[in-house]
């Protein structure tokens, strides 16, 4: 039994010296760590910091009720006619605007799949989960008025395209 316990305690000294000696650092070493951590951020340039008034196509228009899945929709912007464009470029912002559309209708359709009333007394917090489906309603609304302002305004651009003597040849009709 004595030797059991002399064995165990050899093994137990010798396992604390050897996570002892493995995972001592010394405050010369974090020092000097710290110091070439300083002077690589010193070495570098200072990061550019992009605003919103930065990005191209920013609004000075925000309403504060718009949801992050309305915001994740581009909304390319449309130039005055009197700027000629070359059918290559009407081609891809008309295209980029018809992406946008399609993008915010598959939102609007996955969206008004996952609406479901439950019935008042056979499910448990049912007004809470109904308050929740009704909001969902006023977002599928938000969302097809934005889907209007987007097919307006590819029949904008389309008109454009028209009168800068393109016709239907920068788009399907």
């Amino acid at each position: 039994m004595r030797r059991m316990f002399r064995t165990m305690r050899y093994f137990a000294g010798l396992t604390l010296l050897l996570i002892g000696q493995s995972y001592g650092q010394s405050l010369g070493d974090v020092a000097r760590q710290q110091r070439q951590n300083q002077q690589a951020k010193k070495d570098q340039p200072a990061p550019k910091v992009i605003t919103n008034e930065d990005l191209p196509g920013h609004s000075q228009d925000t309403s504060g009720d718009t949801s992050d899945s309305e915001k994740a929709v581009p909304r390319p912007e449309v130039a005055p006619h009197h700027a000629s464009r070359s059918a290559a470029r009407w081609t891809a912002e008309i295209e980029a605007q018809k992406h946008s559309i399609a993008a915010l209708q598959s939102q609007m359709e996955r969206l008004n799949s996952t609406i479901r009333f439950a019935e008042v007394s056979s499910a448990y917090n049912a007004g809470q989960y109904n308050e929740r489906q009704l909001h969902k309603q006023e977002q599928v609304q938000r969302m097809q008025e934005q889907l209007d302002q987007q097919r307006k305004r590819l029949e904008d651009m389309q008109e454009a395209a028209r009168k800068d003597g393109f016709g239907n040849a920068v788009y399907d009709p």
